[in-house]
């Protein structure tokens, strides 16, 4: 599983016009799930991203986490992650987990967020959907379990 956290100071998910998730000061991620990934990577990642230190402190340094700041995260399925790039102009989309695996996987990980955080939003699986976000920072990191 890839994800790809960028820390927002809002964002939202549209699909056909209607906003389907959003959030203030939080987290956006980008989710890719590839096949050898399960509930226990959906697990390991959640850690991360509840926890990974991103937001400032009272000196300005990323010791904080979403936890700590009671953020939102905001997840959106996004199978290009998981696609192979390393050669050629075209992305392979081989080694991303087929759809109802990743579908099954992502909807776990929005079920254990939901019950480990307070402020979870999603895109919708396998739309075509358009992601309005504040970077703040920006600051980007790509996670992997």
């Amino acid at each position: 599983m890839k994800a790809l956290l960028q820390r927002v100071g809002a964002a939202r998910v549209e699909v056909g016009g209607e906003i389907v998730g959003s959030i203030d000061r939080g987290l956006l991620v980008l989710v890719g799930v590839e096949p050898e990934d399960g509930e226990r990577c959906a697990a390991k990642m959640l850690h991360k991203l509840l926890n990974y230190r991103v937001f400032g402190d009272a000196e300005g340094k990323m010791n904080r986490s979403l936890a700590d700041v009671q953020g939102g995260l905001l997840l959106v399925s996004q199978f290009t992650l998981a696609a192979n790039t390393r050669s050629g102009l075209r992305p392979s989309f081989s080694s991303a987990a087929p759809p109802a695996q990743g579908e099954a996987v992502f909807e776990h990980l929005v079920k254990l967020a939901r019950v480990a955080h307070p402020q979870v939003a999603t895109g919708r699986f396998g739309a075509d959907m358009q992601v309005h976000l504040v970077n703040d920072g920006p600051v980007t990191f790509l996670l992997e379990c």
